[in-house]
């Protein structure tokens, strides 16, 4: 079971082979709205450091990984409190959620690696979700950070 699964069923109470994934589109869109969006994100990585691995996830190349301490660093504990309160998490597993996922929304939020201040996230968000969930539960091996 994949951690998007594992979350899923959590929050939604839905077996695994549900595909609802509003809440990820939640937890993603409460983030960029408490944020300031895609560039109001980036700046809160620049501030703490990690920049360049925004910058990474924002470019056409690989998406480099981000740790759940590192999501917690960047948001702050009552950035992440509220996001777990709005679905009903705990906020270690918010931090978890958004560690292993975030990359791979931005990367889909700026296909041509670049942000576009125009985009209305939720709607992006609801757009991709299809092709975000095909990639998200592919089998990717084994190992667990």
């Amino acid at each position: 079971m994949s951690l998007l699964s594992s979350v899923l069923g959590a929050v939604t109470g839905k077996t695994e082979g549900s595909t609802d994934a509003t809440p990820l589109v939640a937890m993603v869109s409460a983030l960029l709205a408490q944020s300031g969006g895609l560039e109001g994100l980036m700046n809160k990585f620049s501030q703490a450091g990690l920049g360049n691995v925004f910058s990474g996830w924002v470019s056409t190349g690989p998406n480099p990984p981000v740790s759940a301490d590192q999501i917690h660093q960047v948001l702050g504990p009552e950035q992440i409190q509220s996001i777990a309160a709005k679905l009903g998490i705990d906020p270690t597993r918010a931090s978890e959620v958004l560690a292993e996922h975030l990359p791979a929304v931005v990367d889909r939020l700026t296909p041509q690696g670049k942000i576009d201040p125009n985009v209305n996230a939720h709607e992006a968000l609801s757009s991709i979700l299809p092709s975000l969930l095909a990639s998200l539960t592919s089998p990717r091996g084994s190992t667990q950070a």
